[in-house]
């Protein structure tokens, strides 16, 4: 039976009001230093939900059996590599892909190239239709990758920073062949820096065809520069648009970016006191016939001409910049806050970020533990990303989804889907680009769908394979110990009521779902009193 529509528009009221109120009072400026702890005034559901994509009765009791500070540390500092629990490792595997980056775009090259000379007509027509094909499931495969981790792995933290540092770092598939190589950029450069060192990811994303294809620097050379990514990597990688740097500077960096590029195009000749310095590593290549040797002055400093290694000197000076300390770190803490972090938290991480030589896992450390976090936590509003893959967690648990192509869609439909920002600056992360009367119908959309058991979810992710036969799969039951001993006492009243009047089932778990408390993060218990 539909939910009558006095009790939906009343919630959704509320939810607007709610979602455009301020996130929370600025916190003032002097305060002791950082305690060496958590603050004991943030429980551990409202740390768990901060540091994660969403609270599960599994990763509480998990939390609570090691100790909060344990778990932090293990959180901090995974083990290498993608972990994901037995179930959600066979529900990924039809994603993987079967050939390594390099070889995968080679193979994609060929074809593109046998078309080419093919007559018009039924044939080619065909062939041209498969040949995209194999982007088009490149990019399908790299999405379903990247949703089933952020959703199972034990490692929450480093997947919200792989999320942070992909949308920071932003990339569009639909560019040129980004499909093909987007799945390598979030597991071969993001992902394992995403903790790391911030000099060493900046690194791993300026050598990796994704970035340079996105942003035209395969098409800087020494007779024909292009400044797009030397722009982007001052204004919004590093230093900031308000960072101090100039057009000069712009202009002096893209000079220091000619000849690095990717493909497939075979060692060129060129004389001996070149050859040294050209490099190869997989699809990346630095080409030093298409460099600019001339000295260099970026941000008052001289730089010699010396081939790559003026890119490594440059981004030595672009990570360590003050600049990029405040601007990074502020960044991050607003990320997981969801909401602007105080000056004087701003200026603390700042300290971290340049005493630690950028250690992003020290950073967030400082965070959690600044006298301003408890302050802050939970007082933001979920970007469509962090809403739906926190609903989902929190319904199915640790439940394995088979068809993470269902959750593409819905963040698709809320104006956030994965690698679909067509800008380089990536999606916005305040309240006022999500909180619209358009975005609140189709949240709630979402959420009853969620919360109706969603069998798309579950279905096989293999094309062509019908719904599997028999009932429909029950609803989750939503109203169990995690919203008995959490979010029960963090619900207003309004909304409490809204679900006291509710059937139980799908229309109870949707209301809890696109309620306003749930659209923001957890707060602190401790200030809920």
């Amino acid at each position: 039976m539909p939910i009558p529509m006095r009790r939906l528009t009343g919630l959704l009221a509320l939810a607007l009001l709610c979602a455009s109120a301020p996130a929370r009072a600025e916190v003032a400026a002097s305060r002791p230093p950082a305690p060496a702890r958590v603050a004991p005034s943030v429980d551990d559901a409202a740390l768990l939900d901060a540091l994660s994509f969403g609270i599960t009765a599994d990763d509480l009791a998990r939390m609570r059996a090691m100790g909060r500070e344990a778990w932090l540390d293990a959180q901090l500092h995974p083990a290498p590599g993608l972990r994901l629990p037995p179930e959600a490792q066979a529900a990924s595997a039809p994603f993987r892909d079967e050939t390594s980056v390099l070889d995968a775009f080679s193979a994609y090259s060929s074809q593109v190239k046998a078309v080419v000379p093919m007559p018009d007509g039924e044939e080619r027509r065909r062939f041209a239709k498969e040949v995209g094909s194999t982007a088009i499931r490149a990019g399908e495969r790299a999405v379903a990758r990247t949703i089933l981790a952020a959703l199972a792995s034990p490692d929450q933290l480093r997947e919200r920073m792989t999320w942070f540092w992909l949308n920071r770092f932003s990339v569009y598939q639909m560019k040129s062949h980004l499909r093909l190589v987007v799945g390598d950029y979030v597991d071969a450069a993001i992902r394992p820096h995403a903790l790391g060192r911030f000099r060493d990811l900046l690194g791993a994303v300026l050598c990796h065809p994704a970035m340079l294809d996105y942003l035209d620097n395969a098409k800087n050379t020494a007779e024909r520069r292009n400044e797009n990514y030397a722009r982007e990597l001052m204004e919004l990688h590093t230093l900031g648009v308000n960072g101090g740097y100039t057009q000069g500077d712009v202009e002096q960096l893209a000079r220091i970016l000619t000849g690095v590029g990717y493909g497939l195009a075979p060692e060129p000749r060129m004389p001996p006191d070149r050859q040294r310095d050209y490099r190869r590593d997989g699809l990346f290549v630095f080409d030093p016939t298409r460099h600019d040797y001339g000295d260099k002055r970026f941000l008052g400093r001289t730089i010699k001409g010396g081939g790559f290694a003026e890119v490594e000197e440059a981004l030595d000076l672009l990570a360590r910049h003050p600049a990029t300390a405040r601007h990074v770190s502020a960044a991050l803490a607003r990320a997981i806050l969801g909401a602007d972090p105080s000056e004087a938290m701003v200026g603390r991480l700042a300290g971290v970020f340049t005493d630690s030589d950028g250690d992003i896992a020290r950073v967030v450390g400082a965070l959690v533990r600044d006298p301003d976090f408890a302050a802050g936590v939970g007082r933001g509003f979920k970007d469509p990303v962090r809403y739906v893959l926190s609903a989902v967690r929190l319904a199915y648990g640790d439940r394995a989804i088979r068809n993470p192509t269902a959750i593409q869609s819905w963040l698709k439909r809320l104006g956030e889907g994965l690698f679909f920002r067509t800008t380089p600056d990536g999606y916005p992360s305040d309240a006022a680009a999500w909180n619209g009367p358009g975005q609140m119908v189709a949240r709630f959309e979402v959420a009853s769908l969620i919360g109706g058991g969603a069998p798309t979810l579950f279905a096989s992710p293999v094309e062509g394979t019908p719904p599997p036969e028999g009932p429909k799969p029950p609803p989750p039951t939503l109203r169990n110990e995690v919203y008995a001993t959490v979010l029960h006492g963090r619900l207003g009243a309004p909304t409490l009521a809204a679900l006291a009047q509710a059937k139980p089932g799908p229309e109870w778990n949707m209301l809890l779902l696109a309620s306003p408390e749930f659209m923001h993060g957890l707060a602190p218990q401790e200030s809920l009193r």
